[in-house]
Parts: structure tokens; C-alpha cells; sequence
């Protein structure tokens, strides 16, 4: 994994010459690798997929897949990648095996061998005993599966996946989850998806890049970037009813102090394992008494809110956009 099939080089989009919806951003994707845009909705994640797969021209910047110019080469790199886009695409009156066979036509792939490839797409997702069944008879699961087999068709080298588990319920979406870790596993296929779900960034992606209002404000592992952070997180819960918290603010690795409305205390500490004892006691010495204390190591959540100053957050959006996402829903939870 040490080939970058994906090179974005401050990769910029302008619309109506003064919205920017993605603000030079630059990252790579090695082979074989998982890598995730995490954001909030309105962040660019679509807007800079759809520059990748050459639906959208960019204003400045470059982007290279497996070395081709995503514009000037925009022919080819078109054949070398599936892409599974947030909104459901497949044609609801038609099979799931005909959708499939349809994708194939589409990429100009001759019958007899498209035929092969959906029966192995249609086993590969599970899929095989609702392939005489029209599509709107699918839930919301298989609809995410057979747009996947859809953008595996042409056998891409690159996948691109927009918000793969949009309004699918937990189950469901532990279940897709499972399906993409086997293409990386078995495919060895290098994966560059978009997600606003933390829980769905830490569990899949090998790298992410934590993108906001357009820009890349920081790009690493998970894990790297849990421990970019350098906290443990303690919730700290005293019997007493008194602000502790300038004392708390004395202790020794003790970084930052919040009261909640409830009086309990969220402490950012250096070393969670070497302070718990010294708050303790040092409560105690000033006559406290700590009823609750936990400690938890820092998540997604607290990496995102450190980095953009913000909680995960919705967005306004374009009107399409909303409408979309709507329709989107709707047919998940059918």
C-alpha cells in the first residue's frame, strides 16, 4: 500500500463565481486503502466526488486516478472506476438483475460477459434470490446492495462511495458495512467514500480526511487522530453542590474543565490513568467527596469539535440537494 492511485492537488470548485464548495484541498489514496471524507452535510464531500468521477470540471486544482487527469484524460478514468452515488439509481420497475445488465450496457460490455458478472455481483451481495424481483419490491438494504453490484459492473479499480448508509437503520448499516470490508479484503479494490456518520468513519476507514466548509482541516488514521488530541476525557460527579471547578483546573495533567447544566464535570486530562487518583484525593483534601468518576478515551466527536470548534452539524443546503436526500430516505425505509 504504498501507491498513490489517488492524487488531489488543491482541488477547488466555484459555483456562480463567488460560492465555494470545495476550497483547495489536497490528500492521497494508497492502493488498496479505505479513505473516508467525514463532514457535516453542505461540507463538499459530493462536490468533490463528483470532480473525481468527472461529473463536475474543476475551477483550480488537479486530480489524478491511477495517473490520469480527471479532465483531461476524463474518458478513461471513467472506465477504471464505479461509483455508487448517495441518491438510489437503480430502475425501479426493472429487476435486480436487469438493472444490473443494464449498467454493463452502459459501459459498453458485451452481453455474454455482463450476464456472468451479474450473477457473481448478485451472489457477492446476497442477492441471488431476489434477482427476478423488481426493484421496488427491494427494502432499503437491498437497494444499497444492488447499487453496489451496479457500480462493480465494469470492475473498477476505484470505488467511490457517497454516503453509503444514508437512512438505512443500525442493522442494516453494520450489514453494508461488512460487504465494502470485503471488497477491500477481497477485491484488494481502493475505496474513497464520504460519510457525516462518525461511528462509520472509525470502523471502515483506513485514513480520513475531517473536511468543513470546504477545506481539510486535518487528515490521518483514526487512531491518529484520537491521539492528536492528547486527552482522556473523565466525567467527574462530586455530592456536593458546589463549582469545583477552579480546583479541578489546579490539578496536575488536568487540561480543561466544563460544568454541565446537571453539575457533573468533563475533565480533558493528559493521563487519565495517573490523574484519576490525584483528583480524588485532591477533592478529598478540600473536602469534597466524588460519588462518579469515568474515564474514556477521546472519540471522533471530540476530534471533530477540537478541530472545527463545532459539534457535527447540519448545514443549509441547495434545494435539490434536501430533496434528494429526501427521496433518498423515503425509499430506505421502505
Amino acid at each position: 500500500m504504498t501507491e498513490d492511485v489517488i492524487i488531489v492537488e488543491n482541488l477547488t470548485k466555484i459555483f456562480n463565481r463567488n460560492l465555494v464548495a470545495v476550497d483547495h484541498i489536497s490528500f492521497n489514496v494508497k492502493r488498496g486503502e479505505i479513505f473516508g471524507l467525514l463532514g457535516p452535510n453542505g461540507a463538499g464531500k459530493t462536490t468533490t466526488i463528483n470532480m473525481l468521477t468527472t461529473i463536475l470540471k474543476p475551477t483550480e486544482g488537479r486530480a489524478f486516478i491511477l495517473g490520469y487527469d480527471v479532465v483531461k484524460h476524463a474518458s478513461i478514468v471513467r472506465r477504471l472506476i464505479g461509483i455508487v452515488p448517495q441518491e438510489y439509481t437503480a430502475d425501479e420497475d426493472l429487476t435486480g438483475y436487469e438493472n444490473i445488465i443494464l449498467c454493463g450496457d452502459l459501459y459498453g460490455i458485451p452481453r455474454d460477459i455482463s450476464k456472468k458478472r451479474a450473477i457473481e455481483l448478485l451472489e457477492l451481495m446476497e442477492l441471488m434470490r431476489f434477482k427476478d424481483k423488481k426493484v421496488e419490491t427491494y427494502s432499503g438494504g437491498m437497494r444499497r446492495r444492488l447499487e453496489l453490484a451496479c457500480g462493480l459492473i465494469n470492475r473498477p479499480k476505484v470505488l467511490f462511495l457517497d454516503e453509503p448508509t444514508l437512512g438505512l437503520d443500525v442493522q442494516t448499516r453494520s450489514a453494508i458495512w461488512n460487504y465494502i470490508k470485503r471488497l477491500k479484503e477481497e477485491y484488494d479494490m481502493t475505496i474513497l467514500m464520504t460519510t457525516h456518520y462518525m461511528e462509520e468513519a472509525d470502523s471502515l476507514c483506513d485514513r480520513i480526511a475531517i473536511i468543513d466548509y470546504g477545506k481539510i482541516v486535518i487528515t490521518g488514521t483514526p487512531q491518529e487522530l484520537k491521539n492528536s488530541i492528547g486527552s482522556d476525557i473523565m466525567e467527574v460527579i462530586i455530592k456536593e453542590g458546589d463549582d469545583v471547578t477552579n480546583i479541578l483546573k489546579d490539578i496536575d495533567y488536568v487540561k480543561e474543565v466544563r460544568r454541565r447544566n446537571d453539575g457533573s464535570y468533563i475533565v480533558r486530562l493528559g493521563n487519565g490513568e495517573v490523574a484519576a487518583p490525584l483528583i480524588i484525593d485532591h477533592l478529598r483534601q478540600k473536602g469534597y467527596h466524588v460519588i462518579k468518576l469515568s474515564i474514556s478515551k477521546p472519540t471522533l466527536d471530540e476530534v471533530f469539535l477540537t478541530y472545527t470548534g463545532r459539534a457535527m452539524r447540519d448545514s443549509e443546503e441547495a434545494r435539490e440537494t434536501i430533496m434528494s436526500q429526501r427521496i433518498t430516505l423515503r425509499r430506505a425505509r421502505r
